[in-house]
């Protein structure tokens, strides 16, 4: 956490930034301007229309330049205004009854290690009464022994799960038994439960010592990037050694002062016996007919949370099972009801306190309102190869421009991990019929950001969202551009689809100054992707004409890179990882683009996007050939745009797609390779796939072979994976 004079520093400075992109700004915006009024009066009605299309692309990525620095602003004042509960505030939930929370953990298809240690790190939580799900999506009957065999072991891993945390609960609910015996028969003494306390709590440290070497353990065999295996040994399960290790201290103080107070040990022993206390748990909704079949992680979640406090009865048709709630004594299960929800992306890591300290913010009466808290995830620090660290920095990037919206209430509900109040939820509820089955929907799944519009649906009905101003959740990087392509194509699809709908909710009477001031952001937000691409296309192989020359746009843009490469910094990257990054994003050009695109034409046809998932293999995903086409299109346009710019005279716009051109072709050599770009299109010749975006290339060894293996991908149309055959 900074320093509070370093955060007023960091807010002057970027009031001092934004007074110098007003200025640039304006004095650009007359000048264009001025060459537009001048054109008119020349009677030159193309030139004019070329100037104000130029004079409407710099006002779009000028908005941008401004969000950065509002949002900048907005972080560094949450920053200086937060005061974190201490421990003893946030472990009073050991004094009462908590709410019940269940924590979701949708699965498809994942890495059964990957899965492993996002349910470790959700159960691993300061919290008495938690469960943890696992959502598995996998089609309940594959068609391949090798589906089946991992389907099986995705399956077994809760149960596996459970008998490890069982083992290591049992002494210490059997501890607080005694320790509630002795209480009662008022046999109980401080200085003695406190050294019980101390001998527990070495136990318990030694369990969690040992998880910590497990991982330079050779013998045990892990499925893991190196980087998230250093992250959990040392972020996560080090970080709880080193908490027990100060608890250890702090009673050994208390000890020498003659022992803890009786609510001091009473708290101990009830938080010892909730440690390892946690219910794992698996659930399939493609098992049953009546519940939703669409392939989505929304829909995944929203089958479990309808079943939410209910009994239920499973019914035996001729054509599959269907679930009815119980109405008598007899059920076939039962789901526990939950106040809180945590939705958790099965590739993403909870620090232990994630929990605790949301929880605290769901439960102060200030925030009865919030209906979703959580914390923007961040990169796993650490990635080995070039690209996914800096895409692992836009990662990071974008939790400090989230944190910012929240200073103006503009939160969007991000994804990856939240804390969801259940009844929040039941008030956006909808019902619609799926293959003549009544289906109830909770999380939006309009399009491919499902959390996104859900947002809209929360501040519509009155709740409000909340990020919580710490790093607490962390989630996986894309290693190879293939796979980020896919998430970032569908990350750039579905705002246009919203944005309607958040203008509804700005426009919605009465009108509030409030509103206007968020839909600042939340517009940005959902339309930038769209508009910036769109502009930098146009832009980058325009020949600009007269007049559309000016010194004042430069300056303007100036203030945010400046402040872009220093919250990289700050962030641990290196100055010149600002150019890689900004290389990255022209790299991206085309795949925001596709996303747009396809958000267009589910627009205007109706027909839902598929939801393309981010696949997670050892080796390199491919990239379509189209994609390839693309960036070397855009190459020659950056080309095309220095040639006629120079020719022009237009000095500054002629170096601009320069630079451009060269940081173009550098990040394709870079965060692609030529040879990559090379076997892709051969690919694509010779094996024609149907869905080659979701294509999987395995290097088996360089410079022999490429061998495919089909990578399943949620189809809208069939409900079930496409397989393509290598």
């Amino acid at each position: 956490m900074k320093s509070d004079r370093y955060c007023r520093e960091e807010i002057w400075v970027t009031r001092i930034f934004l007074l110098l992109t007003s200025i640039a700004f304006l004095f650009g915006s007359l000048e264009m301007l001025s060459t537009f009024w001048e054109q008119i009066l020349d009677h030159r009605p193309f030139a004019a229309i070329g100037q104000i299309t130029f004079f409407v692309i710099i006002a779009l990525l000028t908005y941008g330049n401004f969000v950065y620095q509002f949002t900048r602003l907005g972080y560094f004042k949450r920053l200086l205004k937060h005061s974190p509960p201490n421990r003893e505030e946030l472990e009073s939930i050991y004094k009462s009854d908590c709410p019940p929370l269940a924590i979701l953990v949708p699965s498809y298809k994942e890495e059964l290690d990957i899965v492993r240690e996002t349910l470790l790190s959700a159960a691993l939580q300061d919290y008495p009464n938690r469960r943890v799900v696992l959502l598995i999506d996998d089609p309940p009957q594959p068609k391949s022994y090798i589906d089946f065999e991992a389907l099986q072991k995705m399956r077994e891993l809760p149960n596996s799960l459970q008998r490890e945390f069982n083992e290591a609960a049992e002494p210490l609910i059997q501890a607080k038994k005694e320790f509630l015996e002795r209480k009662n028969s008022h046999k109980s003494k401080t200085s003695k439960e406190t050294e019980k306390l101390i001998q527990l709590y070495k136990k318990v440290s030694d369990w969690f010592l040992n998880r910590v070497e497990g991982y330079d353990d050779s013998s045990i065999r892990r499925e893991l990037p190196d980087h998230t295996r250093v992250f959990m040994r040392d972020s996560f399960f080090r970080e709880w050694n080193e908490l027990h290790l100060q608890r250890i201290n702090e009673l050994e103080i208390l000890l020498t002062e003659g022992g803890a107070n009786p609510e001091r040990i009473e708290k101990e022993y009830e938080r010892l016996a909730c440690l390892f206390s946690v219910q794992f748990s698996t659930f399939e909704r493609k098992k049953y007919l009546n519940l939703s079949h669409l392939p989505n992680k929304a829909m995944n979640l929203n089958s479990y949370i309808y079943l939410l406090g209910k009994r239920w009865v499973e019914k035996e048709e001729s054509h599959g099972i269907l679930l009815e709630e119980a109405k008598g004594i007899r059920s076939s299960f039962e789901i526990p009801a939950a106040d809180f929800l945590i939705t958790l992306d099965a590739d993403s890591v909870l620090l232990p306190d994630y929990i605790l300290k949301l929880a605290h913010v769901m439960s102060s009466p200030d925030h009865e309102n919030v209906a979703v808290a959580q914390t923007p995830y961040s990169a796993f620090p650490g990635a080995p190869n070039v690209l996914e660290r800096m895409a692992g920095a836009t990662t990071d990037i974008q939790y400090q421009i989230h944190q910012g919206f929240t200073h103006f209430g503009a939160t969007f509900w991000v994804g990856a991990n939240a804390m969801l109040r259940h009844k929040a939820l039941l008030d956006i509820c909808t019902v619609y019929q799926e293959r003549g089955y009544k289906i109830h929907k909770y999380i939006q799944d309009n399009t491919v950001i499902e959390d996104t519009e859900s947002s809209i649906d929360l501040l519509d009905v009155n709740w409000n969202l909340c990020n919580y101003p710490e790093r607490l959740a962390y989630s996986a990087t894309p290693p190879d551009f293939g796979s980020l392509l896919i998430q970032r194509r569908r990350w750039a699809n579905g705002g246009l689809i919203i944005l309607p709908k958040l203008l509804r909710h700005v426009f919605q009477w009465p009108w509030k100054l409030s509103k206007f001031a968020e839909a600042f952001f939340r517009v940005h937000y959902l339309g930038s992707i769209a508009a910036v691409n769109i502009g930098l296309v146009i832009l980058m192989g325009s020949p600009l004409g007269e007049g559309m020359e000016t010194y004042w746009i430069a300056v303007s843009s100036l203030p945010y890179f400046i402040l872009y490469g220093m919250d990289l910094m700050r962030m641990g990257y290196k100055w010149f990882d600002l150019i890689q990054v900004y290389s990255l994003n022209l790299l991206l050009i085309p795949v925001n683009l596709a996303g747009v695109f396809m958000s267009i034409n589910q627009a205007i046809t109706g027909k839902q996007i598929p939801f393309s998932r981010t696949p997670k293999v050892i080796g390199r995903t491919a990239m379509p050939s189209l994609y390839v086409i693309a960036e070397y299109s855009l190459l020659a346009q950056l080309i095309f745009g220095f040639i006629t710019n120079y020719m022009h005279r237009n000095w500054v716009y002629s170096i601009y797609n320069l630079m451009n051109a060269l940081m173009l072709g550098y990040a394709i050599v870079k965060f692609i390779g030529l040879r990559s770009c090379w076997e892709d299109i051969l690919l694509s010749l010779n094996k024609p796939p149907v869905e080659i975006v979701e294509t999987v290339a395995h290097l088996v060894e360089p410079r022999v072979t490429i061998d495919l293996e089909g990578a399943m991908i949620y189809t809208s149309e069939t409900g079930e994976e496409d397989q393509i055959a290598s």
